[in-house]
Protein backbone atom coordinates (compact mmCIF):
# COMPACT_ATOMS: atom_id res chain seq x y z
CA UNK A 1 0.00 0.00 0.00
CA UNK A 2 2.71 2.50 0.69
CA UNK A 3 4.86 1.67 -2.71
CA UNK A 4 1.09 2.24 -4.37
CA UNK A 5 0.93 5.43 -2.18
CA UNK A 6 4.56 6.37 -3.45
CA UNK A 7 3.91 5.81 -7.33
CA UNK A 8 0.23 7.74 -6.80
CA UNK A 9 2.16 10.63 -5.15
CA UNK A 10 4.33 10.50 -8.35
CA UNK A 11 1.98 10.26 -10.82
CA UNK A 12 -0.04 13.62 -9.11
CA UNK A 13 3.21 15.37 -9.55
CA UNK A 14 3.30 13.93 -12.91
CA UNK A 15 -0.04 15.14 -14.02
CA UNK A 16 0.98 18.69 -12.43
CA UNK A 17 3.59 19.07 -15.43
CA UNK A 18 3.68 21.60 -18.53
CA UNK A 19 3.26 19.51 -21.85
CA UNK A 20 6.00 20.54 -24.43
CA UNK A 21 3.29 22.24 -26.34
CA UNK A 22 2.09 24.45 -23.87
CA UNK A 23 5.29 25.79 -22.79
CA UNK A 24 5.78 26.67 -26.80
CA UNK A 25 2.12 28.44 -26.33
CA UNK A 26 3.17 29.89 -23.18
CA UNK A 27 6.64 31.28 -25.36
CA UNK A 28 4.38 31.88 -28.32
CA UNK A 29 1.81 34.26 -26.37
CA UNK A 30 4.86 35.84 -24.15
CA UNK A 31 6.15 37.35 -27.42
CA UNK A 32 3.44 38.13 -29.12
CA UNK A 33 2.75 40.88 -26.32
CA UNK A 34 6.29 41.66 -26.72
CA UNK A 35 5.55 42.76 -30.22
CA UNK A 36 2.78 44.59 -29.34
CA UNK A 37 4.16 46.91 -26.99
CA UNK A 38 7.11 47.48 -29.52
CA UNK A 39 4.81 48.45 -32.04
CA UNK A 40 2.47 51.13 -29.34
CA UNK A 41 5.75 52.24 -28.33
CA UNK A 42 6.95 53.12 -32.39
CA UNK A 43 3.53 54.65 -32.51
CA UNK A 44 3.96 57.08 -30.04
CA UNK A 45 7.83 57.43 -30.60
CA UNK A 46 8.14 57.67 -34.18
CA UNK A 47 5.36 61.25 -34.18
CA UNK A 48 7.00 62.86 -30.79
CA UNK A 49 10.66 62.12 -32.93
CA UNK A 50 9.99 63.19 -35.92
CA UNK A 51 6.90 65.77 -35.72
CA UNK A 52 6.78 67.55 -32.56
CA UNK A 53 10.04 67.45 -30.95
CA UNK A 54 13.67 66.48 -31.70
CA UNK A 55 17.48 66.51 -30.50
CA UNK A 56 19.98 68.95 -31.14
CA UNK A 57 23.56 68.67 -30.02
CA UNK A 58 25.30 72.10 -30.18
CA UNK A 59 28.84 72.25 -32.25
CA UNK A 60 31.06 75.34 -32.53
CA UNK A 61 31.19 78.60 -30.36
CA UNK A 62 28.69 80.86 -31.99
CA UNK A 63 25.73 80.49 -29.40
CA UNK A 64 28.60 81.22 -26.48
CA UNK A 65 27.94 82.68 -23.90
CA UNK A 66 24.32 81.63 -24.36
CA UNK A 67 24.80 77.61 -25.50
CA UNK A 68 28.10 76.32 -25.66
CA UNK A 69 29.67 73.18 -27.86
CA UNK A 70 28.31 69.55 -26.97
CA UNK A 71 25.14 71.21 -25.64
CA UNK A 72 22.11 68.56 -26.14
CA UNK A 73 18.55 70.56 -26.66
CA UNK A 74 15.26 69.35 -27.33
CA UNK A 75 13.52 71.09 -30.44
CA UNK A 76 10.35 72.04 -30.44
CA UNK A 77 8.95 71.36 -33.70
CA UNK A 78 5.23 71.91 -33.17
CA UNK A 79 4.89 75.50 -31.88
CA UNK A 80 5.47 77.48 -35.23
CA UNK A 81 2.97 75.55 -36.61
CA UNK A 82 0.46 77.56 -34.24
CA UNK A 83 2.26 81.17 -33.97
CA UNK A 84 4.77 83.16 -35.48
CA UNK A 85 8.41 82.51 -34.47
CA UNK A 86 9.28 86.08 -31.96
CA UNK A 87 12.35 88.28 -31.36
CA UNK A 88 14.81 86.28 -29.19
CA UNK A 89 13.72 83.00 -29.84
CA UNK A 90 17.06 80.58 -30.71
CA UNK A 91 16.13 78.69 -33.25
CA UNK A 92 17.50 75.28 -35.27
CA UNK A 93 17.53 75.79 -39.00
CA UNK A 94 18.48 74.14 -42.37
CA UNK A 95 21.42 76.66 -43.58
CA UNK A 96 20.49 78.36 -46.18
CA UNK A 97 23.54 77.73 -48.60
CA UNK A 98 23.70 73.39 -47.58
CA UNK A 99 20.38 72.03 -46.40
CA UNK A 100 22.22 68.88 -45.09
CA UNK A 101 23.84 71.10 -42.31
CA UNK A 102 21.93 72.61 -39.16
CA UNK A 103 22.19 75.87 -37.48
CA UNK A 104 21.51 77.28 -34.57
CA UNK A 105 20.94 80.82 -34.15
CA UNK A 106 18.42 83.74 -32.33
CA UNK A 107 15.95 85.73 -34.19
CA UNK A 108 16.62 89.83 -33.84
CA UNK A 109 14.83 91.25 -36.66
CA UNK A 110 10.89 90.24 -37.91
CA UNK A 111 9.28 90.66 -41.33
CA UNK A 112 8.71 93.89 -42.21
CA UNK A 113 11.12 96.05 -39.66
CA UNK A 114 14.41 97.54 -40.81
CA UNK A 115 17.79 96.53 -38.99
CA UNK A 116 20.50 98.51 -38.94
CA UNK A 117 23.73 97.33 -37.40
CA UNK A 118 26.50 100.36 -37.24
CA UNK A 119 29.43 101.02 -34.45
CA UNK A 120 28.90 97.68 -32.79
CA UNK A 121 25.16 98.66 -32.04
CA UNK A 122 21.38 97.33 -33.23
CA UNK A 123 18.92 99.49 -34.14
CA UNK A 124 15.26 98.15 -35.21
CA UNK A 125 12.63 100.13 -37.09
CA UNK A 126 9.08 99.26 -37.47
CA UNK A 127 5.16 100.45 -37.07
CA UNK A 128 5.86 100.87 -33.14
CA UNK A 129 9.30 102.77 -33.39
CA UNK A 130 9.37 104.53 -36.61
CA UNK A 131 12.67 106.45 -35.08
CA UNK A 132 14.40 103.47 -34.66
CA UNK A 133 15.54 101.89 -31.36
CA UNK A 134 18.85 100.15 -29.96
CA UNK A 135 18.28 96.70 -28.58
CA UNK A 136 19.14 95.35 -25.29
CA UNK A 137 20.59 92.34 -25.40
CA UNK A 138 21.57 91.05 -21.71
CA UNK A 139 22.14 87.73 -22.91
CA UNK A 140 25.51 89.11 -24.67
CA UNK A 141 28.16 90.23 -22.46
CA UNK A 142 28.64 94.37 -21.81
CA UNK A 143 32.05 94.18 -23.66
CA UNK A 144 31.10 92.37 -26.63
CA UNK A 145 29.63 94.63 -29.94
CA UNK A 146 28.19 93.27 -33.06
CA UNK A 147 30.70 94.04 -35.71
CA UNK A 148 29.71 94.59 -39.65
CA UNK A 149 27.30 97.42 -41.19
CA UNK A 150 24.20 96.26 -42.05
CA UNK A 151 21.04 98.53 -43.14
CA UNK A 152 18.23 96.79 -44.28
CA UNK A 153 14.78 95.80 -44.52
CA UNK A 154 13.87 92.27 -43.66
CA UNK A 155 11.32 90.67 -46.38
CA UNK A 156 8.13 89.09 -45.64
CA UNK A 157 8.38 85.75 -44.44
CA UNK A 158 11.95 85.75 -43.81
CA UNK A 159 13.86 86.92 -40.80
CA UNK A 160 17.17 88.40 -39.53
CA UNK A 161 18.94 85.75 -37.27
CA UNK A 162 22.28 86.13 -35.68
CA UNK A 163 24.32 84.12 -33.23
CA UNK A 164 24.86 85.55 -29.99
CA UNK A 165 29.33 84.84 -30.04
CA UNK A 166 29.10 88.07 -32.69
CA UNK A 167 32.50 87.80 -33.06
CA UNK A 168 32.68 84.06 -33.94
CA UNK A 169 29.15 83.75 -35.65
CA UNK A 170 28.00 83.27 -39.80
CA UNK A 171 24.90 84.62 -39.64
CA UNK A 172 22.56 86.85 -41.67
CA UNK A 173 25.25 89.49 -41.74
CA UNK A 174 27.11 86.95 -43.93
CA UNK A 175 24.64 85.03 -45.83
CA UNK A 176 21.24 87.24 -45.68
CA UNK A 177 17.87 86.17 -44.16
CA UNK A 178 16.50 83.37 -43.34
CA UNK A 179 13.11 82.10 -44.86
CA UNK A 180 10.57 80.26 -42.57
CA UNK A 181 10.53 77.78 -44.14
CA UNK A 182 14.31 76.42 -43.44
CA UNK A 183 13.17 76.73 -39.64
CA UNK A 184 13.37 73.36 -38.04
CA UNK A 185 11.91 74.17 -34.46
CA UNK A 186 12.76 76.57 -31.24
CA UNK A 187 15.13 75.47 -27.86
CA UNK A 188 13.25 74.17 -25.37
CA UNK A 189 14.85 72.25 -22.78
CA UNK A 190 18.50 72.13 -22.52
CA UNK A 191 19.12 68.23 -21.36
CA UNK A 192 22.78 68.70 -20.76
CA UNK A 193 25.05 69.56 -19.23
CA UNK A 194 22.83 68.47 -16.01
CA UNK A 195 24.34 71.50 -13.69
CA UNK A 196 22.58 73.57 -16.56
CA UNK A 197 19.37 71.17 -17.34
CA UNK A 198 15.86 72.73 -17.57
CA UNK A 199 13.82 74.87 -19.50
CA UNK A 200 15.43 77.41 -22.50
CA UNK A 201 14.46 80.71 -21.33
CA UNK A 202 13.90 83.40 -23.18
CA UNK A 203 14.36 87.33 -22.81
CA UNK A 204 11.75 90.42 -22.94
CA UNK A 205 12.59 93.21 -24.97
CA UNK A 206 11.21 97.07 -24.65
CA UNK A 207 10.17 96.62 -28.12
Amino acid sequence: MEEEAKNNKYFFRKDKRKSPKKEEEGLGVFFIEVLKIAIISLAIIIPVRYFLIQPFVVKGSSMEPSFSSGDYLIIDEISYRFSEPERGDVIVFKYPRNPSQYYIKRIIALPGEKIQIKNGEIIIYNNEFPGGIEIDEKYIPEDINTPGEVDTVVSEGEFFVLGDNRTASSDSRVWGELNKENIIGKAWIRGWPLDDFGKVDYPEYDL
